[in-house]
């Protein structure tokens, strides 16, 4: 027709689009490669997040139910340690001169008593408390080991040592132990009987001068412990 025209006028206005269709999104897209290890590392951090997590389920548990699920009136005859004081990364000496690290006594639970080495009466009551305590828990025995730290240089007396047969005994500086166990207020270092955990933490600490009734008080903290983390904590290290 005259005047008029094949090509539609609208259309000239009309910008062209997509001249290079995604040319400019592809390319920067990860390969099949990159998204296999990308998922392969996920679900490698997933997975270890969950085994963190088992292994630390019974643990957490076993505190809960020691710490805060207590039934109706019942009391702790030692006193909890809130917070638990780690475990310092320091040297002890043995009785035969050798230099071992501190932390070779962990991964079992301890009964820890403090004394010089003259031992004094109160300090033998002590040492025959702490084999009596870990006697009467039985079957669980084997998960305590009952150690004497020795703050001065005096050497132990030859008729003691039988008695210590089956005793850790190590000596530390007072000044080093003192970062880490203390006594109550108005109370010395040696006038307690301390509980600490297998993971190294200071978590207990027994009153002054146990009598016979206090004696059976803190037999029964020692075995509320043991049944609290039986769950995780086997006889013996080196697991």
């Amino acid at each position: 027709m005259p005047g008029s025209s094949s090509s539609n006028p609208a259309a000239a206005d009309k910008p062209e689009r997509f001249e290079q269709p995604l040319d400019l999104t592809v390319h920067a897209l990860p390969g099949p490669r990159e998204v296999e290890q990308a998922e392969r590392t996920s679900r490698g951090r997933f997975k270890m997040l969950m085994v963190a997590l088992i292994c630390a389920a019974p643990v957490a548990a076993s505190y809960f139910t020691y710490y805060v699920v207590r039934p109706e009136g019942r009391r702790n005859f030692g006193e909890l340690i809130e917070p638990q004081r780690a475990m310092p990364a320091i040297e002890a000496t043995t009785l035969d001169g050798a230099k071992v690290p501190l932390a070779s006594v962990k991964d079992q639970w301890l009964l820890v008593s403090v004394a010089g080495g003259a031992c004094d009466a109160q300090c033998e009551q002590h040492l025959y408390l702490q084999r009596q305590l870990r006697e009467a828990l039985g079957r669980d025995k084997d998960r305590v080991d009952w150690v004497w730290l020795i703050d001065d240089a005096v050497p132990v007396r030859d008729a003691l040592r039988p008695a210590l047969a089956h005793a850790t005994v190590l000596r530390l500086p007072k000044e080093q132990l003192a970062q880490w166990l203390q006594p109550a207020a108005g109370a010395a270092l040696e006038d307690h009987l301390y509980v600490v955990d297998p993971m190294g933490h200071w978590m207990m600490r027994f009153p002054v001068k146990l009598d016979r009734e206090g004696a059976a008080k803190a037999k029964r903290d020692l075995e509320r412990l043991m049944r609290a983390s039986a769950g995780w904590d086997q006889a013996g290290r080196g697991k």
